[in-house]
């Protein structure tokens, strides 16, 4: 039994209090100011990069920016069928605040797929060229979702603990970005809170449920997962490098794409991998569960932060 002090109860109050529609965040009025930057430094990594100017740096900002929902929307692609499988798992006859929950946070996933293509419309309204994403969503989440139901609670949990991280210690505080942009991460990181809570649970439930045999097996799934993951930010860097060389009106040199391709690399996967994993809540988990896995899970993200 993991220590912690959340419920389904508590997690479903909170979600019903905030209740926000896509309508309220965006349309109507509520566009994107082009002339700010979208993401906080240390996710977007750009400032660094030696062979672009300012003005080339925060168009390379913006492209993130539009990647950073687009990629979690992708994510989200597995996340619903996950919490909705979880819902339907609940034992009849048991507590229909589990089933509510689930259903909930499953029904804000749909809600945040939405809010994220409605993004992509309105950025490519006022962005200069189209930004191509990662494509294969569906076949990710068939290949996420054929991993064990513990293993696939685990990455979940890993990625709801980051948007914490991402919203507290870089965006919340941070005046220079565009205030619309920011207002949906806002709202994104306050129903992904709760989320964070509901995966707890469901580790924490899946983990007593099963032996040393399952635990073995969902940490060996949460490293193959996280490699794979890896695999797919860098497939996004090179993406990344079209509308850019597109929007700056120059083609980059093999020596400016390089540059270009390391610091982008190590921002992403601080961004969608190393943040998550080196989360204290999500160490604390992982600890409980099997004191040995905290090193295995450090090394990973030195690994990937080198």
């Amino acid at each position: 039994m993991l220590t912690h002090n959340y419920s389904y109860e508590a997690a479903l109050a909170d979600s019903l209090k905030i209740g926000w529609q896509v309508d309220d965040l965006i349309g109507a009025g509520k566009g994107l100011d082009f002339s700010r930057p979208f993401m906080p430094e240390r996710l977007a990594g750009v400032r660094g990069i030696s062979c672009l100017s300012d003005r080339e740096k925060l168009l390379l900002n913006q492209i993130r920016g539009h990647s950073y929902l687009r990629l979690f929307a992708f994510c989200e692609e597995f996340i619903l069928p996950y919490a909705v499988g979880e819902a339907a798992a609940t034992t009849p006859g048991g507590d229909v605040r589990e089933v509510r929950a689930m259903l909930r946070f499953a029904e804000e996933e749909a809600k945040h797929i939405q809010l994220f293509r409605r993004f992509a419309e309105e950025f490519a309204k006022g962005f200069p060229t189209p930004c191509p994403i990662l494509d294969n969503a569906a076949d990710v989440a068939k290949l996420v979702l054929s991993h064990s139901r513990l293993g696939v609670a685990l990455l979940t949990l890993s990625f709801e603990w980051e948007t914490q991280t991402h919203y507290i210690d870089s965006i919340k505080d941070d005046q220079d970005l565009d205030p619309q942009f920011k207002s949906l991460l806002r709202h994104h990181w306050m129903e992904e809170a709760q989320h964070a809570k509901l995966d707890t649970l469901v580790v924490d439930k899946l983990a007593s449920a099963g032996g040393p045999a399952v635990l073995e097996q969902a940490f060996k799934d949460l490293a193959a997962l996280g490699m794979a993951f890896d695999g797919l930010l860098q497939q996004q860097v090179l993406l990344d490098l079209e509308p850019l060389q597109a929007v700056i009106g120059r083609k980059l040199s093999d020596a400016e794409k390089e540059e270009i391709v390391a610091a982008q690399r190590k921002a992403y996967r601080y961004t969608f991998l190393v943040s998550g994993l080196e989360h204290k809540n999500f160490l604390a988990v992982v600890g409980q569960l099997h004191p040995g896995a905290v090193e295995q899970i450090k090394a990973m993200a030195g690994m990937l932060s080198s």
